[in-house]
């Protein structure tokens, strides 16, 4: 995410064919913390270039509010694969939960 930080850093890792090998590890990768890298670069890459002044994306001041409210939405997502993946292990095992019986 450093390299991608400026306008020359980004043209380069686009250049280089960067997305495809990102696009391969996020496919098999099961670390929360490698995928949600994987996706943030992904969105860099894909994703329309700054406005003038924002070049730099390392110089951009991000309100506090908006900060936070991304640091949120991370906390979500985290939680939500984390779900995923324990549902995933338990049908692999073959260990669903079972629902509760009715009450009689």
């Amino acid at each position: 995410p450093q390299l991608t930080a400026t306008k020359a850093g980004r043209h380069l890792v686009r250049e280089k064919g960067t997305y495809l090998v990102l696009r391969e590890l996020h496919r098999w990768e099961r670390e929360p913390d490698v995928l949600a890298a994987c996706e943030k670069l992904i969105q860099v890459l894909i994703g329309d270039e700054p406005g003038p002044g924002m070049e730099n994306l390392l110089e951009v001041d991000v309100p506090e509010e908006v900060e936070q409210e991304l640091q949120r939405l991370d906390r979500e997502e985290e939680e939500r694969w984390r779900r995923e993946q324990e549902e995933q292990r338990q049908e692999a095992r073959g260990s669903t939960p079972c629902p509760e019986e009715p009450s009689r």
